[in-house]
């Protein structure tokens, strides 16, 4: 069991291209069933468990009080981890193959508007230095760009040409991609990283650098953008992803077409993109009711 489940963790990484942090959770979802069905059943491998065990450990989940959503993650994980082994040929079928996911709820995702935005970037007063010129581009960089999270931690000095304005962003799987800055956002660039050398002790290759000089980590850049917008939104949530999801949906609702944001974003297929739609949908109808003859 346990040299199937590295060769299943290598090649998630190597030849799927996953990030560590994608692979860390699919190594946990196998390890948790596995804990499931050791104690439940006394068995030791995975290679041989039936569908009615997976779905006691999916009424087992729920009853922990799981969300669909979380069920059906972890589910994921184990449905990969089957398809593999049908490939390296260690079982004949996969006993997820008739599975249904678990329904789940859709949540609307709720972008900033243009005047929260607004607010943060040309009204809230920063702090002095390093670390106010170093969240502001933070939160110019998400809301210009839409990239992620992890694509901006990751991002490095050399990832950016001030010269022609672009930024080479590295995304999932290891597909780079580049994406035009505004002039405005290369100045800032360029006041930051003059900043960044007073703090750069350790000569790090990394853009973003804590006030020690250290790469930032998730929880951190979380916190930047929660902090910022609390005082200018009443939204729920405030997160990264929110700022990438805003920066779609105001180019959609600007005009731009549907294939274009795909490549800003670094989505492999519009399908994912698509969702994007239903948030400038309210701003169509809005466009619609004014403009329409037969509304007047």
């Amino acid at each position: 069991m346990q040299s199937n489940q590295q060769a299943f963790e290598q090649y998630l990484s190597g030849q799927k291209k996953y990030s560590s942090h994608t692979v860390r959770a699919y190594t946990k979802d196998l390890a948790d069933f596995s804990s499931f069905i050791s104690v439940n059943y006394d068995q030791s491998t995975l290679d041989d468990v039936n569908y009615s065990q997976i779905r006691s450990w999916v009424v087992a989940l729920i009853e922990s009080g799981n969300s669909p959503t979380s069920v059906n993650r972890k589910i994921a994980s184990l449905k990969s981890y089957f398809k593999f082994l049908l490939r390296i040929k260690q079982i004949s079928e996969n006993p997820l193959v008739k599975h249904k996911s678990l329904k789940t709820p859709k949540k609307l995702q709720i972008p900033f508007s243009e005047k929260e935005l607004d607010q943060v970037l040309n009204y809230i007063t920063y702090p002095e230095g390093f670390e106010g010129v170093r969240d502001k581009l933070i939160i110019e960089l998400f809301y210009t760009t839409g990239m992620r999270r992890a694509e901006l931690i990751g991002l490095k000095v050399s990832s950016v040409n001030t010269n022609d304005c672009t930024v080479k962003i590295l995304g999932k799987r290891n597909k780079e991609r580049i994406v035009p800055l505004l002039q405005s956002v290369c100045q800032n660039i360029q006041e930051y990283l003059k900043e960044r050398e007073k703090i750069d002790t350790y000569k790090s290759e990394y853009l973003f650098l804590t006030q020690k000089g250290v790469k930032l980590n998730d929880t951190f850049v979380y916190r930047i953008i929660n902090l910022y917008f609390s005082g200018v939104s009443e939204k729920v949530k405030k997160s990264p992803h929110i700022l990438r999801h805003t920066f779609a949906t105001h180019l959609l609702n600007n005009g731009a077409d549907l294939n274009s944001v795909k490549e800003l974003l670094g989505h492999s297929s519009l399908a994912s993109t698509q969702v994007y739609t239903h948030s400038s949908l309210a701003e169509i109808k809005k466009v619609y009711q004014e403009a329409h003859p037969r509304n007047r």
